[in-house]
């Protein structure tokens, strides 16, 4: 099972596999950023000032680089979602993995976390005054016109899309805020054949040089699927994919952006 979406740098968009609401998977993360940096705009919220009990930032959240872990190393965790038992509860998560606990000080290392992104949630509803749902159908969903998308987060492969497609195209936040999406923090440590010079920036995946020539978006998995949401100089795809199909997002947007195949 698949769901295919490409949109030319002209806008014709190209659709396949059909219109079927799909997990966004990690491509949250980047809903998420939007949201909080639009709050930040606003005034709400402040970026750079330290979370109220915290040591750590916003900004430093939502690059990886707070010093939370993530629930990615507990076993117990990927038995229960492997054996489809009840969802943990956020406090069952931060409790599981001592989320109390820095692994290391703020702004001097990288991990990628859910766990900081689920604080990151809790910021948003705690700056709007609002639910989850609420505020990113107030901040995000309906700023970038999108039909489908809600909270789990789910939405079309086509709305993935178009909320990228905005995004990078200045119509959702701040120029100053947009470029500070962009500015990647290198992460030379996982260095592979299909990322040879990665980085992050807040709530994108990105090249550490000359990123705006490269791929930007946010790949992402979960029980049974994994999702690929990228762009590169006007052209933006989306591949949602079973596990089961043998198909790779990621590498196979990488290669129809590298060839302009789309």
């Amino acid at each position: 099972m698949e769901a295919r979406v490409f949109i030319r740098e002209d806008g014709e968009v190209v659709a396949t596999g059909g219109a079927f609401l799909l997990p966004w998977w990690s491509f949250t993360k980047t809903t998420l950023a939007i949201a909080l940096l639009r709050l930040s705009e606003q005034g709400r919220v402040s970026l750079d000032e330290v979370v109220k009990d915290k040591t750590y930032t916003p900004a430093q959240l939502l690059r990886h680089e707070a010093g939370l872990p993530d629930y990615g190393s507990l076993p117990s965790y990927h038995a229960d979602v492997e054996a489809r038992h009840a969802p943990w509860s956020v406090d069952d998560l931060l409790n599981a993995v001592e989320a109390d606990r820095l692994r290391y000080e703020p702004g001097r290392g990288w991990t990628y976390s859910n766990i900081g992104y689920l604080v990151v949630a809790q910021l948003i509803e705690k700056a709007s005054e609002l639910p989850l749902a609420d505020a990113l159908a107030d901040l995000v969903f309906h700023p970038a016109e999108l039909a489908s998308a809600k909270l789990a987060i789910v939405g079309t492969a086509e709305d993935a899309a178009r909320l990228l497609r905005r995004l990078l195209a200045g119509h959702l936040v701040a120029p100053r805020s947009l470029a500070r999406m962009l500015q990647p923090k290198p992460l030379p440590q996982y260095r592979s054949a299909l990322h040879p010079d990665p980085a992050y920036g807040l709530g994108l995946m990105l090249r550490a040089t000359d990123p705006l020539h490269h791929p930007i978006g946010h790949s992402g998995s979960g029980p049974g699927s994994r999702i690929a949401v990228y762009a590169q100089q006007g052209a933006t795809c989306v591949i949602w994919a079973a596990t089961t199909s043998g198909v790779d997002p990621e590498a196979e947007i990488f290669r129809r952006l590298r060839n302009g195949s789309i």
